[in-house]
């Protein structure tokens, strides 16, 4: 098999080094499916990204930066001219757009926002002003509308004429409007073409489902949950529309915080980090965390450290270091679940905190039990010592406890003081429950040493 169809990017690496035009560089871009064109993209160095991008017609660049994170997109043009980028920021849907000029710095988004036309400019001016986590940070307006007084054949003539530009929007619905923005209602494109091509749209309008601009994620996600439509209007006070939220742009939100949370939780600290990056901002990036974490850990350690003899008089208890604090830390990980996704629901707010632990002091006392019996009894088992099971089963059950109490409050307090949960949270419960399962496990076991040895 050729090597240039098996590694694309090897040939985009030649064209550009070459310095062919846009259209043999865009024929090449044309011929590989979506996932062999990003992961050709991802292979090229970031000065390689950039320089395709220049390369390609600002359609065909604006196609490819649709397909990358918004981060990257920014990362890739915040580097361009203003006017080049602005080139390709224009060929953007208009939801795409805001996302990518809010990852930059102001003033840079500003330079690019000041070469776009001036119609362009003024609605990303307004756009980018909404929270990107609300129905106005993830509407679109590119969609379909139409008087009432238009007829059923004008509307589908202009629909399917070249003259209207609809291809950033799937059209699913026409929105009927009166005094050219207030929304009267909203007809299915099926139920369009079988209508009277002679009759009124204003007839044949069916009242639509609304949101507002302000309405959060976690809203439209029940709202497109309880209702199977492809998008939903926004509209403000006065029923004056807006623009759209499309499923599909709920659904790459949903997504997208989705793996942010991830990240965050796994220590990576400062958005996305793709290996194109820079090696020392993606070296920089976790090492933020990283080095808070070996603190903590040492601090963890420290309690072994005092309780030395004991651990030297009695071996066994090192086999059960580990056991007690990682059990303790997945109990303590389901609470911190439960707790981040109440606050993301608003089931639950920081102010929430006595009655969450209330209930997961209650689960942790029946698992620590449990699992304390169980540990308890296969350390009788293997040593045939009751006491050691008692330690051992004893410091599990109490260590799940305190746990789950952290895992479930500390979110909410992280949410109280302004902190992000999803970073911190972490890095609190592993630490609190090492330490408290090691002092847990070997200050029991000093009290009865005697038992022991």
């Amino acid at each position: 098999m050729d090597s240039t169809i098996r590694y694309p990017e090897k040939k985009i690496r030649e064209m550009l080094a070459s310095g062919l035009g846009a259209e043999e560089l865009g024929r090449e871009i044309d011929g590989l499916d979506s996932a062999d064109l990003l992961h050709a993209v991802y292979m090229l160095s970031p000065d390689d990204q950039r320089a395709l991008l220049s390369a390609l017609t600002p359609p065909r660049a604006a196609s490819l930066v649709e397909e990358l994170p918004d981060a990257h997109a920014a990362d890739l043009i915040e580097d361009m001219s203003a006017h080049d980028a602005a080139g390709i920021v224009e060929e953007l849907s208009s939801d795409h757009r805001v996302d990518v000029l809010s990852e930059l710095d102001k003033t840079e988004a500003d330079a690019i926002i000041a070469e776009l036309d001036d119609e362009d400019a003024d609605e990303v001016r307004e756009l980018i002003d909404y929270a990107p986590d609300s129905a106005g940070g993830l509407m679109m307006t590119e969609y379909a509308s139409y008087p009432m007084t238009a007829t059923v054949r004008e509307v589908v003539d202009d629909l399917t004429s070249e003259t209207v530009d609809y291809h950033l929007l799937t059209v699913h619905y026409v929105y009927v409007v009166v005094k050219a923005k207030k929304l009267k209602g909203v007809i299915r494109i099926r139920d369009l073409v079988f209508s009277d091509p002679k009759q009124k749209i204003g007839e044949i309008v069916s009242p639509a489902l609304v949101v507002s601009p302000e309405t959060p994620l976690e809203a439209l996600e029940a709202f497109f949950d309880e209702h199977d439509i492809a998008a939903v209007p926004v509209v403000d006070a006065r029923q004056m529309l807006l623009g759209i939220v499309r499923r599909r742009s709920l659904l790459e939100a949903l997504a997208e915080r989705s793996e942010a949370d991830s990240l965050k939780v796994a220590g990576i600290i400062g958005g996305d980090e793709l290996r194109s990056m820079p090696v020392w901002l993606r070296s920089r990036r976790r090492l933020a965390w990283l080095s808070i974490n070996i603190l903590l850990n040492i601090i963890a350690a420290s309690v072994i450290a005092a309780y030395e003899d004991t651990l030297t008089a009695v071996i066994a208890l090192a086999v059960f270091l580990p056991i007690v604090s990682d059990m303790s830390g997945c109990s303590g990980n389901q609470a911190v679940a439960v707790s981040m996704r109440e606050l993301t629901l608003g089931a639950a707010v920081p102010s929430d905190v006595l009655r969450v632990w209330r209930k997961e002091a209650v689960v942790g006392i029946i698992n620590g039990m449990a699992l304390g019996l169980l540990l308890g009894m296969a350390a009788w088992a293997w040593k045939g010592n009751p006491v050691l099971g008692l330690v051992v089963g004893g410091a599990l059950a109490l260590n799940t406890i305190v746990a789950v109490s952290i895992g479930g409050t500390v979110p909410l307090i992280l949410r109280r003081l302004k902190l992000d949960p999803a970073v911190a949270s972490g890095p609190l419960l592993t630490t609190v429950t090492d330490m408290c399962g090691f002092f847990l496990l070997l200050s029991l076991a000093s009290q009865v040493l005697p038992a022991l040895i």
